[in-house]
């Protein structure tokens, strides 16, 4: 295992979630239910089931698209969405 992928996946990974709504709907989730561990334990789980399913997609892909072609449509997909949410039309 690669240690340094690991931390740049953790470190890209940590900073993009936090203060998303996935991240403020589990804060009221467990206000809510005062019940942190089962919040934590659901969270996480679906946090887990996500990735794996990026990874496993990513994968895949990338044996029928080659990767310059996938960074730029992501590129370009970041950009589109970006436009649309400063636009206000998303």
């Amino acid at each position: 295992m690669d240690l340094r992928t690991v931390l740049v996946t953790f470190g890209l990974v940590f900073f993009a979630e936090l203060g998303d709504k996935t991240q403020m709907a589990t804060m009221m989730l467990a206000a809510k239910n005062r019940s942190p561990l089962a919040v934590f334990l659901g969270a996480a789980t679906a946090l887990s089931l996500t990735a794996l399913l990026a990874v496993v997609f990513g994968e895949a892909i990338i044996k029928v698209i080659p990767q310059r072609y996938l960074q730029a449509l992501a590129g370009v997909a970041f950009i589109l969405i970006g436009v649309l949410l400063v636009s206000g039309k998303v």
